[in-house]
Formats: C-alpha cells, sequence, structure tokens
C-alpha cells in the first residue's frame, strides 16, 4: 500500500506533536549510569524486605485471612487498571513505567517510607500532646506527609528515568494513579492480615472480609485520587520539554492532596467521635474531592487531546477518517459517546467503536514511528481504512439521504 498524500504543514505539526510529548518513545528502566536507577532500585527493595519481614511474623498463623485479602483487592486492582486505561486515550503510557509506579508506590512508597516516618511522627505527637491527641489528629497530620511524599517521589524518580516520555502534567496524573493504586492495594492487603487476628484468629475470612469491605467502599477515593492529583503537581512544579513550570499550580496540587489525604484521616478528631457526623463528613469529602480530582483531569488533559488532533490531522485531511472521527479522538467521553450514537443500529455503532479503536492504534503507531509511514504505520491504517464507517441515524444503508 502506497502512503497517503498529506499537506506538509500538517505533517509537520504532527511531529513536532509527536517530539514535544514524547509520544511512543521506548523506555528502559534498567539505566545503571543514572542515579535514580539505583534510588528506585533501593527503595523498592528495601520496602519488599521490610514487607516479607512483616509477613514472616503472620503469614503461617493468618494465611487464610492472607488468601482472601489478596484475591478481593487483585480483583480490584484489575478493575481499576481497566479503567484508568480506558481514561488514558491519548499519548499512552508505556507498560513499564505503570509497572514500575504501582510497584513504587506498593512497597517503597508503603513499607519503605511511609511505614517508618509515619511510626516515628506518631510516637512523637504521643509524647508532646499525650494519646487522645494522637489517636484523634496523629493519622491526619502524619500519613499526608510521609505518604503523599512518599508517591511523589516515585513519580518525580520516573520524569528522570524517562525524561523524553513522562513529559506532561497528564503523565503525571496517569502514573501518579498507578502509583497510589499500588500503595492501597499492598497496604489493604496487610490490612486484611492484621484483621485475620481478631477473635484470637477463629473467625479470619470473616473478619478480614469486614475490612476489606469497608476499604472497597472508600478506596477509589483515597490513595489513587490523591496520587493522581500529586503527581500532576509534581511535572508543573518541575516543568518539562512540553510542560511550562508552573510553581505555584504544582506546590497547590501537591497540597490539595495531603490536605483532602489529611482531613481524611482526622475524621475522628473532626467529628468528635459523633458517628452520624462522621459520616456526613466522610460523604462531604468524597464529593469534593470527586470534584477537584475531575477538575485537575480536565486542566491536564487538554495538551493531549490536542496532541492527538495535531497527530491524527493529516488522517483527516487525506480522509482515512471523517471529521467527525477527529473530534471524537481528540475529544472527550461526550463526543465519542455521540460520535457512535449517531450511528444506525447495533451494528453500525458497533463499527463505530472499532473505528475508533482502531484509531488510536494507528495514532500509537505514527508515535511510535515518529511521525513516518513505518510498516507498521501502513499496517495500522490499512486495517483502518477497511473497516465500514457505520451508517449514521437519519440515512439509509447506501449512506444516501
Amino acid at each position: 500500500m502506497t502512503a497517503v498524500s498529506q499537506p506538509t504543514a500538517a505533517v509537520a505539526a504532527r511531529k513536532a506533536a509527536i517530539d514535544q510529548t514524547g509520544w511512543g518513545r521506548p523506555v528502559s528502566l534498567w539505566q545503571p549510569r543514572n542515579a535514580c536507577t539505583w534510588v528506585y532500585l533501593i527503595g523498592v527493595s528495601y520496602g519488599v524486605w521490610t514487607l516479607i519481614g512483616l509477613l514472616n511474623q503472620r503469614i503461617r498463623l493468618y494465611a487464610p485471612a492472607l488468601t482472601v485479602s489478596a484475591v478481593v483487592f487483585a480483583c480490584y486492582a484489575v478493575l481499576f487498571w481497566w479503567f484508568t486505561a480506558r481514561i488514558d486515550r491519548y499519548s499512552r503510557q508505556p507498560l513499564v513505567l505503570v509497572v514500575a509506579a504501582f510497584v513504587w508506590g506498593g512497597f517503597a512508597a508503603t513499607w519503605g517510607i511511609a511505614l517508618s516516618g509515619n511510626g516515628a511522627l506518631l510516637d512523637l505527637y504521643g509524647k508532646l500532646f499525650g494519646p487522645t491527641f494522637q489517636q484523634n489528629w496523629g493519622a491526619g497530620l502524619a500519613a499526608p506527609i510521609f505518604e503523599e511524599f512518599g508517591k511523589a517521589a516515585g513519580i518525580l524518580l520516573l520524569m528522570f528515568i524517562a525524561p523524553r516520555v513522562v513529559r506532561t502534567a497528564y503523565d503525571g496524573f496517569i502514573l501518579g494513579a498507578f502509583c497510589g493504586l499500588g500503595f492501597e492495594i499492598i497496604e489493604d492487603i496487610y490490612y486484611g492480615l492484621n484483621a485475620g487476628a481478631e477473635e484470637f484468629g477463629s473467625q479470619q475470612v470473616s473478619t478480614a472480609l469486614h475490612v476489606v469491605v469497608l476499604r472497597l467502599l472508600t478506596g477509589f477515593t483515597s490513595h489513587i485520587l490523591y496520587s493522581a492529583i500529586a503527581g500532576a503537581g509534581v511535572v508543573y512544579l518541575v516543568g518539562t520539554v512540553a510542560q511550562r513550570r508552573r510553581i505555584g499550580l504544582g506546590i497547590g496540587l501537591v497540597a490539595t492532596a495531603m490536605i483532602l489525604h489529611g482531613v481524611w484521616d482526622a475524621n475522628s478528631g473532626l467529628s468528635g467521635g459523633n458517628g452520624g457526623l462522621m459520616i456526613a463528613l466522610l460523604i462531604i469529602e468524597i464529593i469534593v474531592a470527586f470534584v477537584i480530582v475531575i477538575a485537575v483531569f480536565h486542566l491536564t488533559v487538554k495538551p493531549e487531546r490536542e496532541a492527538m488532533r495535531a497527530v491524527m490531522r493529516p488522517e483527516a485531511d487525506s480522509g482515512v477518517i471523517t471529521a467527525e472521527e477527529l473530534d471524537a479522538l481528540s475529544g472527550g467521553w461526550k463526543q465519542r459517546r455521540a460520535y457512535r450514537k449517531a450511528a444506525m443500529g447495533r451494528a453500525n455503532r458497533r463499527a463505530r467503536r472499532h473505528r475508533l479503536e482502531a484509531a488510536h492504534d494507528l495514532a500509537d503507531q505514527l508515535g511510535a514511528a515518529a511521525g513516518t509511514d513505518s510498516e507498521q504505520v501502513l499496517f495500522a491504517r490499512a486495517e483502518l481504512q477497511r473497516l465500514p464507517f457505520g451508517v449514521p441515524s437519519g440515512t439509509t444503508p447506501t449512506g444516501h439521504s
């Protein structure tokens, strides 16, 4: 198949967008001359070693509780992973970076940083202000510091391990979410294991499930959300080739994540032990957190959508995709839904969904090829062109009005 003729200006804009965002560039975590690689490896190794030491004390006694917790939270992790992959529709993060963020959050940030830091600060609060203050306010004044900084440190390391790929605040948002997911999953599994010790271990499965359900009900507004906000803030704070440094916004987002986390953990003190007030506070905090994370998503995703439009504009100009499909590719869920809903019948809506997926594949191949017509690009383009467009609603099957 021959390359499709494309306007020079549109092709130049495509290459500029790919170069700026680092779309499709390969990533290798093994960089022995990069100090950040060693910091990452040491942090994760220390966290794994610490966790093994903790598990070794309990796993032989409370294996059923550990198994139940691990299975349930593994399913939860898969569900969230699928959801995040669905919203990461533009210059997608390489799998190796996503896994690296998850591993850092699950081991280094949790057991290598937060465990020691939280414990030391809680002990200090207890000695200075007494056990009541420690119980009511200690978690809210300790966890946001070590846990959010610990997770943000992972995003910072990945920025310098993969500087050609982690370039936009949206990259920090996505990687931060996966870092928070790792933190939450591994921490919650350990909480489930600890619950097995209640009632002298006689009801391990039921007590573990009780903790698991409670953590699941609140997990989606916890570490995942906080880390996504903080991850975007780290990129704004540091700045990249593609993202102008915005120190005030970066500090503000990291501080917002810490405040949301602190208020959540301080509910006992804020409610004064009143159960009804605590529930009301939880509901308000969940709503506020969702409003903030959605606002941060829309703030950070705009450059990604512009890059998608630039990458796929030549394909629209040459007739590979329609202008409507270009809007759907570079838009949000409303544009994609409107594009699919405009088709007549389920089969045509399915055809349109397949075309969008194929167009995303073509965009990824264009990114990997730096905008050139490689064999993979030509194949992806041919696969897209052979798919039917899907008959729009209000037209005849032949496409005539």
